[in-house]
């Protein structure tokens, strides 16, 4: 899956295996094996071309690990503790990755509107801002949740 991510273009077993081969030996019925079980996983999808298929990703590797860490944070009895011991675990580089994530998805502020000079003598009531519900991630083909286990290499 790493190549197919990493390419992000449909790939033949043949391109794999030619590119696993330079580090390690590696028989094609294997590569095309690992290809044919992403298939049938639902992790790649197929078009035949010729006497072979080229195979391309279903879901980004983003997405992937998305719904990998969304699934482990549902699971917790105590979300709030696992974040914080998640927190807890990064580094600087990924705690600013954090930071302009949450700039992204997070609504602007409104701009506060000035003050009209008249004031009335009673002021408006002004409703509480509800709490901001989380992002919805962008509707991407084939981004559903993904299978627990990471797919093979």
């Amino acid at each position: 899956m790493t190549r197919v991510w990493q390419w992000n273009r449909p790939v033949t077993v043949r391109e794999v295996l030619e590119d696993l081969q330079q580090e390690r030996s590696i028989a094609y019925t294997t590569v095309m094996t690992v290809m044919d079980n992403l298939h049938q996983k639902g992790w790649v999808r197929r078009e035949a071309e010729g006497r072979a298929y080229r195979y391309t990703a279903v879901s980004t590797r983003a997405a992937y690990s998305a719904a990998l860490m969304n699934e482990a944070w549902s699971t917790s009895d105590n979300p709030a503790a696992a974040l914080v011991a998640f927190f807890g675990m990064m580094s600087a580089e990924q705690r600013e990755a954090l930071r302009d994530a949450v700039r992204i998805v997070q609504p602007a502020e409104p701009e506060a509107s000035p003050e009209p000079e008249a004031a009335s003598p009673e002021p408006e009531a002004v409703p509480e801002p509800e709490a901001a519900s989380p992002a919805a991630p962008p509707d991407v083909e084939g981004d559903s949740a993904a299978p627990g286990t990471e797919p093979g290499r």
